[in-house]
């Protein structure tokens, strides 16, 4: 489990073929201390296992699943992602609940400014849209931002000046890919409303409709 908070960038320094996915080495700008082989580290907002893990630098593997959904196949020698260790129950939760688990790829649209702050607007695909509110959280690429805005398969995002430096965001284009993770509670709420539940012989469905008469909505 992540917060969003991305604790510094680092740099693909090697990578290779493995059964059909692809192992990288990567090197973090910062010290990873204390470091317990198998520990979860997240790539660009991908929750991954690392291994050989050495002061800064350390290893992983990338599944065929991650690498289809993901932007990770597209990363070269020399390229720059974000990193964030896993959380631990002392730390402050300063982002919100971030799983690790890449929902989609999208695409940055439209960059522009407002005074010091970055204004980034990206599009996601037509089935992951209901799932981006205005004022709600979202993470793009490991990075947990408040969206702005919304509207039918577009988000915006206001990015400050720290966020620019600590993060790759600095360096993305329009047209250039992003990997997104949704708000984990709103897909749970989502399966919970849409779920039949069985009360005794009586089938029912737990809709708005079912709660408020119940005295929970």
């Amino acid at each position: 489990m992540f917060t969003g908070i991305i604790q510094g960038r680092g740099k693909v320094v090697g990578f290779r073929s493995v059964r059909g996915g692809r192992a990288f080495e990567f090197e973090a700008e910062f010290a990873l201390d204390s470091p317990e082989e198998g520990e979860s580290i997240a790539v660009n907002g991908a929750c991954l296992t690392a291994y050989n893990i050495s002061t800064r630098r350390f290893s992983t593997d990338v599944s065929p699943e991650s690498l289809s959904r993901t932007t990770l196949g597209a990363l070269s020698i020399g390229a720059t992602v974000n990193l964030e260790r896993a959380l631990q129950l002392s730390d402050r939760l300063g982002g919100h609940i971030v799983s690790g688990h890449v929902d989609c790829v999208g695409t940055l649209v439209a960059v522009k400014q407002e005074g010091d702050f970055t204004i980034l607007d990206f599009s996601l695909p037509p089935e992951n849209d209901r799932y981006v509110i205005e004022k709600g959280s979202i993470t793009v690429d490991g990075i947990s931002l408040t969206v702005n805005s919304c509207s039918k398969g577009i988000f915006s995002v206001s990015i400050i000046p720290h966020t620019l430096q600590m993060t790759t965001l600095a360096e993305l284009k329009s047209g250039g890919k992003v990997n997104i993770e949704v708000d984990i509670i709103g897909k749970y709420v989502e399966k919970l409303l849409a779920e039949k539940k069985s009360v005794g012989d009586k089938s029912i469905i737990i809709s708005k409709g079912y709660l408020a008469e119940k005295g929970f909505y």
